[in-house]
Order: C-alpha cells, then structure tokens, then sequence
C-alpha cells in the first residue's frame, strides 16, 4: 500500500497554523492507529495528532519548532509491514511550500545547513548561520537561532570570552523594533524563551488591540444575594454534583440573560456589516500550566444555575488536564474572564477576536456600603465584586454597553437564580 501523508487539521475557529511542539515517535517506528504522533501549539489549544491508520512511520516532514499552515503534511506513514532503513527517506525534512514567503531566495551552497524556519528567523534578527551551532544533529533549528539572538554580545570581537555576564550587553530587538526598545542584560538577569503558545498568544494578543478599539466600563455589584443563595445550597449541590458551587456560573448565568437583551454585545464585524448571533456560546478563559486557553459553554443560556455549574468545572478540569478537543475551544460569542480568588479589584481583559466584548470578574471583599434600612440611610457591610466590560467600539457605542453591564449588575443584585 502506498504511504499516505497525516496533515496538520483545524484545530479551531480562526486557526491557520500550528508550531510542532515535540514529536513523539521517529522514523521506523511501528504505531498503532490513534496513537498520538506529535504534539501541536496554537494560539488556542495544545493538540496530540493521533496516527489514522496502524503502521510505520516513513518520514517526518516537519522539524520541532517549525510553525506550519492548517492542512500541511507533517509525516508519512506506511500501513501494514516495516519498512526497512535502507527505504526510510532521510534526508533533511522540507520546507512546507505554503509556509515559504513569497520572493524567497533558496540558501547558498556553502551556506550552513539550517531549516527554512531558522533562516528566516536568523534573517529577521540579524543572526549570522555561520555563528550558530546545532543542538541537535547536523541542521541548524530555531531553537538554536534564539539561544544566539538572546545571548549577550560581547564589547569587541577580540576580547577573550568572560565567565560573568556583562554589565550591560544589549539584546537583539525584534525585526521592525526601534532602538529605544530595546534593553541591555544586567547580571543576574534571567532570560526566558518565548514557548510556542505563549508566542502565539502574544501574537493573537497584539492582532486584538491592533484591531479592535478597546473601550472599558466598570460596575460594583453588591453580592449579598448571591452569597445567601449560593450559602444555602452549597452543601447539597456538593453532595449531589462532587464539587463546589463557585461564583462563576452566577456571573454567567446573569451575562448571558443580559447577553439576550442587549445582543450587541454577542456579535461580530465581519467586513462591512454587524453580525448579532442567535446562538450564546460563553468562552470561560481558564488559566494552565501552559497559558490561557478559552474552552466555550455552548448554548449557556439554554443552562440552569446546575447545569453551567457542571459545564464549566467540566471544561476547566479537562483544560488543565488537556483533554479538551479542539471543538470545544472556537465558536464562542462572548467571554467571561474569572482571574480567581486573587484577581484584585479590577482588570480590563483583551477581546478574544471576534467577539467584540469579554467581561473580567474582580475579587470579591467585603465593603462598607449604603443602604437604605427602615426608611434610613445606613452603613453596611456586603460583600462586593467589580467587574469590568471591555467592548469593541467599532461595534458596541457606550449606551448599549453600559446598559449590557448595568443589567449584569441588576440581575445578580436581585439574586432570582434558580438551581
């Protein structure tokens, strides 16, 4: 049978590429159909990309640290008998033709061997090849290029090298940085190498601000009601569900029932027109060891109180576990943002494109307050949170926006939650 080629597939909304992590198996390997091949980082998800079909491994076509488009070929694998050596295809894996800049130059003969990502990273960061020596078998990668772009530069290229870090070695800024930008290392200064997800994080983060005029607005809520409901069902939610009952389904459930009335805020530009989606499908930004990722609660406001209660601790535990599937982190209309129990007053979070608005939950503190008391005004103690809407003004003008959180505020402040 003939070897058959296993792309790079869709791994969510608005994804086009993906950066191979790490591969976990090498050419002549035998693998048995769904077992994970090689780990994948987007700017949405970290993904194992299972084997189709039993087999060998004939050839891996894309190196670690390579960023690829959807729908590349990563490997080769042959179903049925293993191949033997003498038929592997060695060579140096190839440049994947969608992901080679238009105009590009193939390298020079005498040019060190590298892979097409290293050079054009080497290029952008003024790197000279001939510098750079491979970590890892004969072929200069990425990785290598950015030990040597984050290394101190020495003062001169005739002093003897020095055990201690200079006193101020400048770091070589990104392509298009200016000079003022840039920073020198001081000693004792720790240099940290952008992750893969964290490099597309920063990059859907910048793409976000470049796009998106970001207008903030913050209310306090008073919580009390909430806290009496959530006190008074919280041991036999625990007993009938296995865990807590938080705070965060009540800021959903109330986001969602205003998402209804004010549908501006559940909606996208795209091109010249306003879309207002019918469907609500909440993106709950979850914190993990790697960065942040969004899994989505489809349809929240077709939930009870119990039933986002379950989605979320669901989608959290399997976020942190990685066990999410690539579906369950694109389609979201909106986002809730919870940063946890330390998450300060408040914060202004970044729109998750292309949404055009994400509401940040602050910490909960108790507060003097006044209330009105048997016809008197009074000061009180409650329990209060702020929490802060960022929306897009391309699309959302301050009257709906403010009005949106007003009615977040007014439906917790009433406390009607029925689990």
């Amino acid at each position: 049978m003939m070897a058959i080629a296993v792309e790079l597939p869709a791994l969510g909304e608005s994804v086009v590429e993906g950066t191979i992590s790490r591969w976990l198996v090498k050419e002549g390997d035998r693998v048995e159909i769904d077992q994970p091949l090689v780990e994948v980082t987007t700017d949405k998800v970290d993904a194992e990309i299972p084997a189709p079909v039993a087999g060998v491994v004939e050839a891996l076509l894309v190196n670690e640290g390579e960023t690829v488009p959807v729908g590349a070929d990563l490997l080769r694998l042959a179903p049925g008998e293993a191949v033997t050596s003498e038929a592997l295809d060695v060579s140096p894996p190839t440049e994947v033709a969608a992901s080679a800049p238009a105009g590009s130059h193939s390298p020079r003969a005498d040019a060190p061997s590298a892979t097409p990502l290293a050079r054009r990273v080497a290029e952008a960061s003024g790197v000279d090849l001939a510098e750079v020596t491979p970590s890892r078998g004969s072929r200069i990668r990425r990785e290598d290029v950015d030990r040597i772009a984050a290394a101190p530069v020495p003062t001169a290229p005739s002093e003897a090298p020095r055990t201690a870090a200079p006193a101020a070695a400048p770091v070589r800024a990104a392509s298009g940085t200016p000079a003022f930008a840039s920073y020198a290392l001081q000693p004792g200064d720790k240099v940290v190498p952008l992750t893969p997800l964290r490099r597309l994080v920063a990059e859907h983060m910048v793409y976000s601000k470049q796009t998106s005029p970001h207008v903030g607005t913050v209310a306090e809520v008073d919580l009390a009601g909430v806290v009496r409901v959530r006190d008074a069902q919280k041991r036999a939610f625990r007993e009938a569900h296995g865990f807590a009952l938080s705070f965060l389904p009540f800021i959903v459930s109330a986001t969602v029932r205003a998402l209804r009335e004010v549908p501006r805020l559940n909606a996208s530009l795209v091109e010249d027109a306003i879309i207002e989606k019918k469907d609500i499908h909440v993106g709950i930004a979850v914190e993990t060891d790697k960065g942040l990722v969004v899994p989505v609660v489809r349809h929240a406001d077709r939930l009870s109180l119990a039933g986002l209660a379950q989605a979320v601790e669901d989608l959290a535990s399997r976020a942190r576990s990685k066990k999410l599937s690539p579906d369950e982190l694109k389609g979201g209309t909106f986002t809730v943002s919870n940063p946890g129990r330390h998450g300060n007053l408040y914060g202004f979070a970044i729109i998750n494109q292309p949404q055009v608005g994400i509401l940040r939950m602050g910490e909960i503190v108790k507060r003097p307050v006044v209330r009105t008391v048997g016809g008197e005004d009074a000061i009180v103690i409650r329990p209060t949170m702020h929490l802060a809407l960022s929306y897009d003004h391309r699309v959302v003008d301050g009257a709906p926006a403010n009005g949106f959180l007003h009615r977040v505020r007014e439906l917790l402040e009433e406390a009607e939650f029925d689990l």
